[in-house]
């Protein structure tokens, strides 16, 4: 960025520390925090570069789960959990958030009883219906798609109010919400979602 005043005018900043909102500022914070964590002899995931890992002394597991500048530890050991978030403060400003309920819009639930932990995403199947204006008393099916549902390509818009029609439908906006709820805690929906998604490029009211 140049300088403003006029005795300087030919010189420069130069920048030494990577600022929020810059190109290269997530890649940097990235670079950073993975040669912190893997100095703390954790691994990276070859499956999720977000996702490290390191065995206990005991045998058990702890995971750390980084999205952007948000993490998620999991461990049934305690005391694991509480030295790697003293680790994580000694280097990074922190604010621990304490037992997790939510993450990416999905809600965590805990049976302690039956030692299970469940993953949900209503508040977020309910914000998507309310967004494509989806009565909540709309009736449920046993089955995403029914076998007799069947959508083809040449699905024709026969008249000048359907095509008018279908510039106010957000068909792609749509299946992104429902590819999220998939991926995530809705693999029920995969079949119908497989379906659907084929039309994207050039949806009909009838799709």
């Amino acid at each position: 960025m140049g300088l403003k005043t006029t005795s300087k005018k030919n010189m420069v900043c130069k920048l030494k520390k990577s600022l929020y909102r810059l190109k290269n500022s997530p890649r940097q914070w990235y670079k950073h925090f993975d040669s912190f964590i893997r100095e703390k002899r954790y691994t990276r995931s070859h499956y999720d570069l977000c996702v490290y890992y390191n065995k206990l002394p005991e045998g058990e597991y702890i995971y750390l789960l980084l999205y952007v500048d948000d993490m998620l530890i999991a461990s049934k050991s305690r005391s694991a959990i509480d030295k790697l978030k003293k680790d994580l403060s000694s280097e990074f400003e922190m604010k621990d958030l304490g037992e997790a309920k939510n993450v990416l819009g999905m809600e965590i639930e805990r049976d302690q009883r039956s030692d299970k932990v469940s993953l949900t995403q209503n508040e977020y199947l309910q914000k998507v219906l309310q967004r494509f204006n989806i009565d909540g008393d709309t009736k449920s099916v046993s089955t995403p798609l029914a076998p007799h549902f069947k959508l083809k390509a040449t699905i024709s818009l026969t008249t000048v109010e359907e095509c008018e029609y279908m510039t106010r439908v957000t068909y792609t906006s749509a299946v992104g919400s429902l590819i999220y709820a998939m991926v995530c805690t809705r693999s029920d929906l995969s079949q119908a979602v497989s379906v659907i998604s084929r039309y994207m490029h050039d949806p009909r009211k009838g799709h």
